[in-house]
């Protein structure tokens, strides 16, 4: 299985987290979500993958969060991904899948738990590095 990720190209954490992944040696499939949806069954499928719930995976910045109404309590799991289906941009991003499970990659470096051969440091996009424990650099 190719690891994949849902990317954004436009947000700063899914570049820094495609980088991390293809300078690894593990390039993934880039599933352009905004331009490519998953289905309904995919992201169900995603969501239980990562053990989280669709309110977990709500993106409130720059998206119509607040204008949906989506922080009322009282709407269901299967609203939530109604709303984020009918809206993509409510998907929080990038989601990466590897053999080694799948995860909400926030912050980017969260990646590394989920690659085979993960980069000892890292330097991102705003000069941050990163170093991941365990692997002499």
């Amino acid at each position: 299985m190719l690891p994949q990720i849902y990317h954004n190209p436009n947000c700063g954490t899914s570049r820094n987290t495609l980088a991390m992944m293809t300078a690894s040696g593990e390039p993934p499939e880039i599933i352009e979500y905004l331009k490519t949806p998953p289905s309904r069954e995919r992201l169900v499928e995603l969501l239980a993958m990562m053990g989280i719930r669709p309110r977990d995976l709500l993106r409130r910045k720059g998206t119509p969060y607040e204008a949906l109404g989506l922080d009322d309590p009282v709407l269901t799991d299967d609203q939530l991904i109604d709303a984020m289906l009918a809206e993509p941009i409510l998907i929080n991003r990038p989601i990466v899948v590897t053999r080694k499970g799948a995860r909400l990659c926030r912050p980017s470096e969260t990646v590394l738990d989920l690659l085979d051969h993960p980069l000892a440091h890292f330097v991102k996009e705003d000069g941050e590095v990163i170093h991941y424990p365990g692997i002499a650099p």
